[in-house]
């Protein structure tokens, strides 16, 4: 299926995701949200692909955030997106596939948004990174609010949200948000390697990781513990806890099932 304001490619078992509005910096306006929503919702039903990887068009930018124009032009009333949220990604917490950021330039607010929101960040060395909203008379309410405060020390986070100040590739990769810094020309092959890092696994493991982690983070480390997660439930009773032991003690690389 054709899309307007993304472009949707599978490779193998890696989808790759491109937001596609390079004349507004890949901003997104609601009928970009809604694609992004069926893009996304695909992703995750089809079995065949087991990591995601979320980028922009161009080089200057991976996401602007929302597109503030459209706004001005529409109303902040016809402003709307699905129940996943911006970029139909920020809302979609019970997504267990794995999704990495290929951040390709500026990140900012709905952008930066939803780079938080995937699991791994991979930043070329010119992208800047922020939740410029208060500027603008909004707030980082597609997740940056929450999501920031958790993933680096409190007064960093909040010191970004009330000024909405940009943080350089380097800085955020010194925070811990992101996992690499490299030159704009490596980073597509580098995201594909951490892609094919993570396909090295068996797929009902790494879920069943993302799971546990996620979830058990909001609960007291003995909570945690002994809570049941429905994706290591899977894991526990698929095809490939056999064959994960049988092909190490073969010493041969495994054929996950996924099932």
């Amino acid at each position: 299926m054709a899309y307007e304001f993304a472009t949707y490619e599978k490779q193998g078992r890696i989808a790759i995701v491109t937001l596609n509005r390079p004349e507004r910096l890949n901003a997104l306006h609601p009928p970009a949200h809604f694609e992004l929503h069926e893009i996304w919702n695909d992703f995750e039903r089809d079995p065949e692909v087991w990591v995601g990887i979320l980028t922009g068009t161009g080089e200057k930018a991976f996401s602007a955030g929302n597109d503030l124009k459209y706004t001005a032009e529409h109303g902040r009333s016809m402003v709307r997106s699905a129940a996943t949220g911006f970029g139909g990604i920020v809302n979609r917490t019970t997504c267990w596939k794995p999704i990495i950021a290929a951040v390709n330039g500026y990140a900012l607010g709905g952008g930066f948004e939803m780079a938080l929101a995937c699991d791994i960040i991979i930043a070329a060395e010119h992208a800047r990174l922020g939740l410029p909203e208060v500027r603008v008379g909004l707030m980082a309410g597609a997740g940056g609010v929450h999501r920031l405060p958790r993933m680096i020390p409190h007064k960093i986070a909040m010191g970004h949200i009330l000024t909405g100040r940009h943080m350089t590739a380097h800085e955020a990769h010194r925070w811990g948000i992101v996992n690499e810094v490299v030159p704009l020309a490596a980073l597509m092959p580098t995201v594909l390697q951490w892609a094919n890092d993570i396909l090295e696994g068996a797929p009902l493991s790494v879920r069943a990781s993302k799971q546990a982690a996620l979830q058990g983070l909001g609960y007291s480390l003995d909570i945690a513990l002994n809570m049941n997660y429905s994706e290591v439930l899977r894991m526990q009773y698929s095809e490939d806890t056999v064959e994960g032991p049988q092909a190490f003690a073969e010493k041969r690389k495994p054929n996950w099932q996924a099932r």
